[in-house]
């Protein structure tokens, strides 16, 4: 039964959930995982020995940031944006050493979570006190259409942790339009892409033994049942992740283990679940060279230069504007 609310009345996330659980099949987008305990529960994450992308990447940038940041305009200045900042352990290697070399920069992170822009601004503050900076909260895609109003100077606009992967092709490219559109010829847009491997390590990535990844899946249904007063039974569903090494996608679901109905009492929602029906809730995409390369071909950017990880798991490109 569909909400009687007003849709003028709803949040982005109420609109999410009864968007999503009314469609065939069921979806929730993962952006609504992030609250104060899914922050803490990817921290987790990345911590996990499966979860290689962030040693990856955290290599690249501790031991070619010197190289990186000689496509950066050090003396004259630059304004380093970081799309979906988190903690910014990875960053603070790059800032570190920007900082060490007396760059003349500020960094802006942009998260949707306040949270953890916050805990970032108070170990900025603490750890790398010469970094000026300006904590940015909101979307990618509300924040990007502000990217116009930074245009005295470059821009380097940052986007780790293959954060990119979360969308479908379709959805990367306009992402990537959207960047482009902003960027003048001299800014440079820096973002990690993680590699297509074998298949098992991918699914180790997402699917770890002791549980971290299906509970930050079933936050979703935390926050549904916390914040929209519903009865979701998190033992009722559990977490299963595919890998398609043909298109190098990942996808997470939360499968039903019964039929069952659930109540969502702020929406006047009832939800219906037949056994083994799924929610959709990520995607993780897996990348190649030429992937890369046609997707900045239909955004209309050029690969400038390509930084790899040791393994090869992993890279971070560098793109201009066409």
């Amino acid at each position: 039964m569909e909400s009687t609310r007003k849709p003028t009345t709803l949040t982005a996330f109420e609109k999410d959930v009864i968007s999503g659980l009314n469609d065939y099949p069921k979806h929730l987008s993962s952006r609504f995982i992030y609250d104060q305990n899914g922050d803490k529960l990817f921290q987790e994450i990345m911590a996990m020995p499966e979860y290689y992308l962030t040693e990856c990447e955290y290599n690249i940038l501790k031991n070619q940031s010197d190289l990186i940041a000689e496509k950066f305009n050090l003396k004259s200045g630059f304004d380093l944006i970081e799309l979906g900042a988190g903690d910014g352990k990875k960053t603070k290697l790059l800032l570190s050493h920007l900082s060490e070399i007396d760059a003349n920069f500020t960094y802006l992170p942009v998260d949707i979570s306040q949270n953890a822009l916050d805990e970032l601004g108070t170990a900025l503050e603490r750890e790398l006190p010469k970094v000026n900076f300006e904590l940015l909260q909101g979307s990618y895609f509300d924040v990007l259409n502000q990217l116009s109003s930074y245009n005295k100077r470059q821009k380097i606009v940052l986007v780790l942790g293959s954060n990119i992967g979360n969308l479908m092709h379709s959805d990367a490219i306009d992402f990537l339009k959207k960047i482009q559109k902003n960027m003048s010829s001299e800014d440079l847009l820096f973002m990690g892409f993680d590699q297509k491997k074998h298949p098992q390590i991918v699914l180790d990535a997402y699917n770890d033994s002791k549980g971290i990844t299906e509970a930050f899946n079933k936050n979703l249904l935390v926050r549904i049942n916390r914040e929209l007063d519903a009865d979701f039974n998190l033992e009722a569903f559990f977490h299963w992740e595919t890998y398609d090494p043909e298109t190098g996608t990942a996808k997470s679901f939360l499968v039903s283990k019964a039929d069952q109905d659930v109540r969502i009492a702020n929406l006047d929602l009832d939800v219906h679940f037949k056994a083994w029906e799924t929610i959709h809730t990520e995607i993780s995409q897996k990348y190649d060279d030429d992937t890369v390369e046609w997707l900045a071909s239909k955004a209309s950017l050029n690969i400038d230069k390509i930084f790899e990880s040791e393994n090869g798991f992993y890279k971070n490109y560098t793109f201009k504007k066409i």
